[in-house]
């Protein structure tokens, strides 16, 4: 995903269409984590673990990250993976 948001961003920018990607880690909606894993405070504790920011994003937090992707803020955000992962990185 990242190889093709890279190659696709640059194929079409000077069309003047932006791509990038959100590598997103884990969000706190019950869509994607259902209550029975959220709910279990030593599940929870264990997906948190390796989060710097100590907790699940919040489906909010996402959302405005989009939002400014798709924003005349970002124009110049072309061909990027943005990071939303509250720090957390694979090791």
């Amino acid at each position: 995903m990242n190889g093709l948001t890279k190659a696709v961003g640059r194929e079409v920018a000077r069309d003047g269409i932006q791509v990038n990607a959100i590598a997103q880690n884990y969000v706190e909606n019950p869509t994607y984590f259902p209550p029975p894993l959220t709910g279990d405070p030593e599940k929870l504790a264990r997906m948190v673990k390796n989060i710097p920011a100590g907790r699940l994003a919040r489906s909010e937090e996402s959302a405005r990250l989009a939002v400014y992707l798709a924003s005349e803020d970002a124009d110049f955000f072309i061909g990027q993976v943005v990071p939303f992962a509250g720090g957390w990185v694979t090791p």
